[in-house]
């Protein structure tokens, strides 16, 4: 009967990794979908988050009232917040105007390299050869993808939105360095939900500067997107991803977690039209291959 329970869990948080995957990257592609309506990022991003944050402040009620540890200065957590989801957020919706779906997941896959590389720097940590070979297998692979899109006419636009969306995944990824005290002192769902507010904060404080309130005036379909974004590819990918943690254990997340780009290029193919050639699929399991050394290299050191 244990044993029945035990293999029920692992099957659910199975499961439940594979939505999280997915859910994550269905946001480039409602993302584009909601682009071909005329609505601008920093629009986008605000309707996003605006959907999202009631969502969050009632988990952290509701978490505050398990884990009552008061926060403190040492916790960044403003910081950390405006890095980890307002900054990348903002940078990716940016990049997505120009590059495709499939390429900027990739790019938002490359983020253990970067983690791995900002780690050494800060904390005066070695790399070793095998995770330095991985890197390079990993950003080889982008290059091959990268190719593959810049083929056309729009090659300027393609290396803007690459680097707006590689310096998202260096955000995230600065974000993942500086939030393990805080995150090991009041724990992971409490600070993620007090992390989305301050980037929500953030986010609606920016639509208020820089945009007329007539900016809202938008087609109901950009709505339905934005509400299926923050719905699906935020609020509950977040706590899928958690609940699939505990059951399954990290490292098996992360595994089941390398779908995620795959899920995406072959999305764009269907909802998008972006075309999938030879090069894409090598330049993709490049990446995945490289990104897995490293988070199994990881787990076991």
């Amino acid at each position: 009967m244990k044993n029945s329970l035990t293999n029920r869990d692992a099957l659910t948080g199975v499961v439940f990794a594979l939505l999280a995957a997915v859910g994550f990257s269905g946001k480039a592609i409602l993302v584009k979908l909601a682009y071909l309506d005329g609505v601008d990022a920093i629009t986008l991003l605000a309707l996003r988050m605006v959907f999202a944050a009631p969502f969050f402040i009632v988990v952290a009620l509701w978490v505050r009232r398990q884990h009552a540890e008061p926060l403190n200065m040492h916790d960044r957590l403003l910081v950390l917040g405006l890095i980890g989801y307002y900054l990348s957020s903002l940078l990716d919706f940016l990049g997505l105007q120009y590059i495709s779906a499939g390429l900027e997941r990739l790019i938002l896959f490359l983020y253990p390299t970067m983690t791995v590389i900002l780690a050494a720097l800060i904390y005066r940590r070695a790399i070793g050869r095998k995770v330095m070979a991985a890197m390079a297998l990993s950003y080889a692979g982008i290059a091959l993808v990268f190719l593959h899109d810049a083929g056309g006419k729009q090659s300027v636009n393609i290396v803007l939105g690459s680097v707006l969306v590689f310096l998202s995944t260096l955000s995230y990824s600065s974000y993942l360095v500086g939030v393990g005290h805080a995150v090991k002192r009041i724990g992971t769902a409490r600070f993620t939900a007090y992390a989305m507010m301050v980037a929500s904060f953030a986010s609606l404080l920016q639509f208020a500067v820089m945009r007329p309130m007539s900016a809202l005036d938008l087609p109901v379909r950009v709505y339905e997107y934005s509400i299926a974004m923050a719905i699906f590819s935020t609020v509950l990918p977040v706590f899928l991803l958690s609940y699939a943690i505990r059951r399954i254990g990290s490292g098996s997340a992360s595994l089941i977690g390398s779908i995620g780009p795959v899920s995406t290029i072959y999305m764009a193919y269907l909802f998008l039209g972006e075309r999938i050639s030879l090069l894409q699929i090598s330049g993709s399991a490049l990446v995945l291959a490289g990104v897995l050394i490293i988070s199994l290299t990881g787990r076991r050191e």
